[in-house]
């Protein structure tokens, strides 16, 4: 039967974001405090997935060798480097998140039986690649805090906590939140950008942030006055606020995950989205708690 394994690896490297086709100005708007000279570094963190039948001795691949082909074709040149100029691929293309992905995979898929590249530039930013040359992902996350009370109105308070236990209780409660959007598109073939990431940011900010930071959901989000603030209705929430102005970025929204507390989460598959009016009838999206 067929498996999927994953490797991890980390390379150190710096970058910058800089067309020298365009002004000061045009760069430093587009790409903000990216722009700057002589640019920045992160401790970037690679999975390598891969998928395989397993043999008899029980592995898909013999993992010594994924890590030397690992080492040799991606972190040895990368390890230590300005990306801007260690591969011709960057030369043509900057050097973002979401291109670094798919020049690994370029560079693995050769030798390894690829199903996808997840490339972490820092925890709250990340890009996924799996082979589509028109299709990659950029994933972003934030966070808010906020309390919420899960009830139904027409029900007692005995049925309530029959339904929603503790979280039934008058007074509400509150969690910080941690919300993570992935977005889709195809990558601009001179930025490297799925998506303005400046901008993506600033929706995030001022269309979920914002609004939803220290609120009691129930009461100051309109809502929530007639939907109950589930971990999941949240989500439904989020995605549907982000759907149109995300694709005004030129992209499509992709998921939306929302973490409750580090035992509770749930995904939102938004292109299974239904429309707003069908959310508050109560029917609902796929959607998968983890």
């Amino acid at each position: 039967m067929n498996c999927i394994i994953h490797r991890r690896a980390e390379f150190a490297a710096s970058h910058r974001y800089w067309l020298p086709e365009w002004s000061e100005a045009e760069n430093l708007a587009r790409f903000g405090a990216n722009s700057r000279f002589p640019g920045h570094g992160h401790n970037y963190e690679l999975f390598v997935s891969m998928e395989g039948v397993v043999d008899d001795f029980g592995m898909v691949l013999n993992l010594s060798d994924v890590k030397h082909i690992i080492r040799r074709e991606v972190i040895e040149p990368l390890n230590f480097s300005y990306l801007n100029e260690v591969w011709p691929e960057f030369q043509a293309t900057l050097p973002t998140t979401e291109h670094i992905a798919r020049v690994i995979w370029d560079r693995l898929f050769p030798h390894l039986p690829l199903v996808r590249i997840r490339l972490f530039e820092h925890p709250r930013l990340w890009a996924d690649y799996t082979g589509d040359p028109m299709e990659a992902y950029l994933s972003v996350g934030a966070h808010f805090s906020a309390a919420h009370r899960l009830a139904l109105e027409d029900l007692s308070y005995e049925e309530n906590c029959r339904i929603y236990g503790k979280c039934a209780r008058p007074h509400g409660h509150g969690h910080n939140y941690h919300v993570e959007i992935t977005v889709k598109g195809s990558i601009h073939p001179r930025t490297g950008m799925v998506v303005d990431l400046v901008k993506l940011e600033e929706v995030l900010k001022e269309q979920v942030i914002e609004p939803l930071d220290h609120t009691f959901l129930n009461k100051d989000i309109p809502y929530f006055a007639t939907v109950v603030p589930t971990a999941e209705n949240i989500a439904i929430y989020i995605a549907h606020l982000l759907q149109e102005p995300v694709r005004q970025l030129g992209a499509t929204l992709h998921r939306v995950k929302l973490i409750e507390s580090p035992n509770n989460s749930c995904e939102i598959l938004c292109e299974e989205l239904p429309p707003r009016n069908e959310v508050i009838s109560g029917a609902l999206p796929v959607l998968e708690r983890v």
